[in-house]
């Protein structure tokens, strides 16, 4: 029971699933184009708008850094200092484990 409370501990800390982006330029690897949003396929990984460098556990795909494996941490664009919980990483804060 332990090691299932830690893997759903493990998963929330997680990327989250992939969602619909704002569309800037082309679509992201595993999104295609609906309107003005990249809307995922089923494949798709969690991707975060580019600013600067990817962070740590993502890589680019056009204007966006996308979840390098559903186990990369949760990725949110920086603004100032990072909330509790979450660490630097360039210009996003990556959710601690």
């Amino acid at each position: 029971m332990t090691g299932l409370i830690a893997s759903a501990a493990s998963a929330a800390l997680a990327a989250p699933p992939a969602a619909p982006l704002a569309k800037d330029g082309s679509c992201p690897t595993g999104y295609y184009s609906s309107g003005n949003y990249c809307t995922p396929t089923a494949s798709a990984r969690f991707a975060v708008p580019k600013d600067g460098s990817c962070p740590s556990g993502y890589y680019s795909s056009g204007n966006y850094c996308l979840a390098s494996s559903d186990s990369s941490r949760l990725a949110i664009p920086k603004r100032g200092s990072c909330p509790s919980g979450y660490y630097s990483s360039g210009n996003y804060c990556l959710s601690s484990r």
